[in-house]
């Protein structure tokens, strides 16, 4: 039996490939150099990325280079973020770039999204963890180069915002080799001798590579690793850094940072005036209380005095006599009349005339009561004749006067129907005169009266 094979067309070749390039690879980034570059009307654009072994094919499409910063031209180094694949057409291998930056600035980009990354991750950068800023520093530290434009601006605004504040100048190099290792020293070496409240950590503008010291690693840690808190200047307003998401407070500007530590005297100025002001009023309307208090005490010590207290007590004596005998005669003229009001209500509350009306309604109802009760005697005995001639007419034994017969069985129950007894039962016969007892023989049913 022949084998079987199986046949692609070059078609289908070159759509399984290019399915399994876009399968197996997700997006990468690939640095190279651009050669071959064009851009026809359509707007993709179509280029070469090499480096000095190896090249590939590249496109761009419109959607995508729409949003490019810059323009890409021949022998420029770049970084792409691409997907792999496979131009069917043509069966030739390409990438399909989604992004594309400039290959210095964006190495460093790089390096600094993924260092933020890798921070954010481990919490560095957490609200909670931040120390809160004093509103009022007892000295302020400065981690700065000496000779800087930002160490001028610093001192500026302090000596001009609050100049009472004393500064602590930690000086050390802004850039270059080995200067965040020296920035990381001094931010340790503060924290240590804890010699003032509050750190700055500034530098003027310059590029991404002259802030570069500001993006490392071990500068972060050490200003989360301080004690003392740290307010982060770097560069302009647009730029920043990994230091300022590590800082307890992110600044624009290092003028701004100096703003931010550095309170306004000028408020505290206008603040003493008020409170003394307030005090002026305070202690003005004390000594007006404390003058008003001593001369109530002197009007007191006056009534206080002994000769003083005898007369009015005498004249107090005197009023208190008066009123005494005026409210006693007052109290027995109100007591006489009360009892004379008493004595009235007493003569014409007296039980004499209502015990003589009831004894004369007494005699009356006796008199009633002995004129009424014969006739009532007399009307009673004709009711109860009258109801016992009715009895006697419907009595049962008048009925067995006339010859009948009540018949009961031996518990004494009136037999009304002969199929309440059977042959050889004991029954009763009550006649007019006495009873008989008997024993029945025979039961005869009326069917004619079965429903009387």
């Amino acid at each position: 039996m022949q084998n079987e094979r199986t046949i692609y067309t070059v078609s289908e070749l070159n759509l399984t490939i290019r399915t399994l390039l876009e399968s197996e690879f997700p997006l990468l980034w690939v640095e190279g150099e651009i050669s071959n570059f064009s851009q026809p009307a359509s707007g993709h654009l179509y280029f070469t990325l090499k480096d000095s072994h190896a090249q590939v094919r590249c496109a761009m499409f419109k959607n995508r280079g729409q949003y490019l910063r810059f323009k890409p031209a021949n022998g420029m180094q770049v970084l792409i973020r691409a997907r792999v694949g496979l131009y069917e057409a043509r069966g030739e291998f390409q990438l399909v770039a989604e992004h594309m930056e400039e290959a210095g600035a964006g190495a460093l980009q790089r390096a600094f999204n993924e260092l933020k990354a890798k921070l954010s991750a481990q919490g560095l950068f957490d609200a909670a963890r931040k120390k809160n800023i004093p509103s009022l520093p007892q000295k302020i530290g400065v981690i700065t180069s000496p000779t800087g434009a930002a160490i001028r601006d610093v001192l500026s605004i302090l000596q001009r915002r609050f100049p009472a504040i004393p500064v602590l100048i930690y000086p050390v190099p802004v850039q270059g080799e080995g200067s965040a290792q020296k920035i990381a020293a001094a931010l340790k070496l503060a924290s240590q001798r804890r010699d003032c409240d509050v750190l700055l950590l500034v530098r003027g503008g310059g590029s991404l590579e002259d802030l570069w010291s500001f993006n490392e690693e071990i500068v972060a840690r050490a200003i989360v690793a301080s004690d003392i808190p740290v307010v982060c200047g770097v560069g302009h307003e647009t730029d920043v850094t990994i230091a300022d998401f590590a800082a307890d407070m992110r600044a624009p500007t290092p003028s701004a940072a100096a703003e931010l530590v550095s309170p306004d005297q000028m408020r505290y100025v206008q603040a003493f005036i008020r409170h003394e002001q307030r005090l002026q009023q305070k202690m003005r309307s004390k000594l007006q209380q404390l003058a008003q208090q001593l001369d109530w005490l002197k009007q007191g010590l006056q009534r206080q005095h002994p000769l003083n207290r005898i007369a009015w007590q005498t004249h107090a004596l005197n009023d208190l006599t008066k009123k005494l005998v005026q409210n006693w005669r007052y109290f027995l003229a109100r007591q006489q009349h009360q009892l004379q009001r008493l004595t009235s209500r007493l003569d014409g509350a007296s039980p004499q005339p209502h015990i003589t009306q009831a004894a004369q309604q007494l005699a009356a109802l006796e008199h009633r009561l002995i004129r009424s009760l014969p006739q009532q005697i007399t009307n009673k005995r004709q009711q109860l004749a009258t109801l016992g001639r009715t009895l006697h007419a419907i009595s049962p034994l008048q009925t067995l006067g006339r010859g009948y017969a009540m018949a009961s069985d031996c518990q004494g129950k009136l037999l009304t129907d002969s199929r309440q007894v059977a042959p050889g039962d004991a029954i009763t016969l009550r006649l007019h005169r006495g009873q008989l007892a008997a024993t029945i023989d025979e039961v005869t049913n009326d069917p004619g009266n079965e429903h009387a």
